[in-house]
């Protein structure tokens, strides 16, 4: 097997560097490319957070992407605790609208958790934060009960 081929035995065959070029454009596989990836935390601004190239490595938008996943955080705790279904209402259309707010609660949980697989020690500190705050701002007893 020379050097522009690559064996795959899970399919028994040797793919040409054509098409393993190919693939490189898709992102199934980089056979001369090392792409690092923690899977351990770490510690620093220099991070990807649910974008290609986001935040760079700007500490400021650094910041921003923490402020973005605190944020999330709260939100995705606002829609676990919150019904603003009322009494009497249609319960075709209520059905409807709960499903559309899972959804939305889905989809956000989501991004905080793609968020947390950058790995990065701020980024998992931001979101338990912000699911922390949001718990306590909106659905703790203690708010519930008027503070006694």
């Amino acid at each position: 097997m020379g050097d522009h081929e690559m064996m795959m035995p899970h399919l028994g065959t040797t793919v040409s560097s054509s098409l393993t070029e190919a693939w490189d454009t898709t992102g199934f596989t980089h056979p001369h490319r090392k792409m690092m990836m923690h899977m351990t935390f770490f510690w620093g601004h220099k991070t990807e957070v649910l974008f290609k190239g986001w935040p760079g490595s700007s500490t400021g938008m650094y910041a921003v992407a923490l402020t973005f996943v605190f944020a999330l955080a709260v939100l995705v705790e606002v829609f676990n605790l919150f019904s603003v279904i009322k009494p009497g209402t249609n319960k075709a259309a209520a059905g409807f609208f709960q499903t559309g707010m899972y959804a939305v609660r889905s989809g956000l949980s989501y991004m905080v958790m793609l968020a947390v697989m950058s790995f990065n020690g701020g980024v998992f500190l931001a979101a338990v934060g912000g699911h922390a705050v949001g718990f306590a701002l909106f659905g703790s007893r203690a708010k519930k009960s008027g503070g006694s």
